[in-house]
């Protein structure tokens, strides 16, 4: 059986549209021949100014093979220099802001150090990256514009909400970097999850022609509307087989506001409960007509989860009266709400249902994280800690249900005897010689001892690790 890979739609360039009339009563299918003959060529004209190819260029250090072994460093070290090459890549992005807002994929631009775009008519611009987020794959750019430039072609970001299987789609892009290309197709399916790797899953699937090279491009309706940025291809061998995912323009709305505001990053608003999916066993369970919804498992002690009356044993089943259908569509749901609003969450608890209001912000930093590298002859040195909060473990993508209090590894640097040990970000210290590592100062504080033996105890995924170093 032929192996099946996911694959992102990056490096080249091209935009992805749907489609999507009005209202549900403008719907029509084609009644006549003539009808059959419509062009989408107006439309096309419209939007093709507002899709832009986006080059990445990185630089890749290959480093000498025997980089981290003491022999060779000592001896060869200063004779075998790491390497240094540039890389190129091409992706699309879509210009949502007049001024020279462009929003891409984040796998297009990661690790640049110098990004250009060129728009349809040949302009080619520096430009520089705003916000990015490689959890949702999204970034937001600012092309450098001089005094003599005017204003650029913007699409304008509709309502993914209002977009119904079936409805049209058009895809304008780069693919395989053959020059601007326009495909046709329909939506597939709504709220797509498990897709990609990551936190993220809820995406638009669309049978529009998308190939590698697509990354960043426009998911465009018949009002010329963005609904959506193209990010992922289901293939078997690299090319499109009509399956593609793009990330809904509402989500887009929210992450093009963060970067307008000035935010560094891109918060998730922070609830302070885990979810499960809802099995058919869970559902017969708790009486529901189908697996729907997400089942609250753990709800932390003085959350905003808590304070809103989620319990466990609940199952989410809408946001502000939007179904839920899995606990990403949950997350989705609740990030578009944004960071300072309030959703009105609707939950089955015994057979009945009502409805909570869960207040949205930010993961609080419950302890000063206390940042601090370890130096010095010990199998911590090399490896940076911080003080573990909700913010700090929101930060490293650390799971919900886990420790949020201690000491944790946030970085760990290349050849040090703490990458030596097997040391890795995430990892939470829990003791030290026998004395428990409750926050950085102690732990820089035990690492100053010379015992002869060093007892390190760790936790990982919830697992507990102890090891002995000499």
């Amino acid at each position: 059986m032929p192996k099946v890979r996911i694959l992102l739609a990056a490096p080249l360039a091209a935009a992805l549209a749907l489609a999507a009339p009005a209202t549900a009563q403008d719907r029509t299918v084609p009644q006549s021949h003539t009808e059959m003959q419509l062009s989408f060529a107006p439309l096309v004209k419209q939007v093709e100014n507002a899709v832009v190819n986006v080059y990445a260029e990185r630089v890749v250090e290959r480093r000498s093979i025997f980089e981290g072994d003491p022999f060779f460093e000592e001896f060869f070290g200063q004779r075998m220099p790491n390497r240094s090459e540039k890389q190129s890549s091409l992706g699309s992005g879509v210009i949502v802001g007049a001024t020279g807002i462009v929003v891409t994929n984040n796998h297009v631009i990661e690790g640049a150090s110098d990004i250009k775009v060129a728009l349809a008519d040949g302009r080619e611009y520096e430009s520089t990256v705003v916000l990015k987020d490689e959890r949702v794959d999204l970034a937001v750019l600012k092309i450098k514009v001089s005094k003599a430039d005017t204003a650029f072609t913007a699409l304008p970001l509709g309502d993914s909400d209002a977009v119904e299987v079936g409805d049209l789609v058009l895809a304008i892009g780069n693919p395989f970097g053959v020059g601007q290309t326009v495909t046709s197709g329909i939506v597939s399916a709504l709220a797509r999850n498990q897709v990609r790797s990551g936190d993220f899953g809820f995406f638009i699937q669309t049978d529009a022609s998308i190939n590698p090279g697509n990354s960043g491009g426009g998911l465009i309706n018949m009002n010329g509307e963005l609904i959506g940025i193209n990010t992922a291809i289901f293939s078997r061998g690299g090319g499109s087989n009509g399956v593609g995912f793009a990330i809904p323009a509402n989500l887009v709305k929210t992450f093009v506001a963060s970067a307008e505001n000035g935010s560094a990053t891109f918060d998730r608003p922070f609830v302070g409960a885990t979810f499960d999916a809802v099995t058919s066993e869970v559902a017969e369970a708790l009486g529901l007509d189908r697996a729907r919804g997400a089942l609250i498992s753990r709800v932390q002690p003085g959350s905003p989860a808590e304070k809103a009356g989620m319990k466990p044993g609940q199952v989410v089943t809408a946001v502000n009266g939007i179904a839920v259908e899995h606990p990403d569509a949950l997350g989705y749901r609740l990030t578009t709400v944004g960071i300072g609003g309030t959703a009105r969450i609707t939950v089955i608890a015994d057979g009945k249902e009502k409805e909570l209001t869960l207040s949205l912000d930010r993961a609080p930093e419950t302890t000063p994280r206390d940042e601090r590298l370890i130096e010095g002859r010990n199998p911590f040195s090399g490896a940076v800690v911080a003080n573990l909060s909700p913010r700090v473990a929101e930060e490293l993508r650390m799971p919900t249900n886990g420790t949020t209090s201690g000491v944790v590894v946030t970085e760990v640097n290349r050849g040090s005897p703490a990458a030596r040990i097997g040391l890795q970000p995430r990892d939470i210290v829990i003791e030290l010689n026998g004395t428990a590592v409750t926050s950085t100062e102690t732990l820089a504080s035990l690492v100053g001892e010379d015992p002869s033996i060093w007892r390190v105890e760790i936790e990982r995924d919830g697992q507990r690790i102890r090891q002995f170093f000499r």
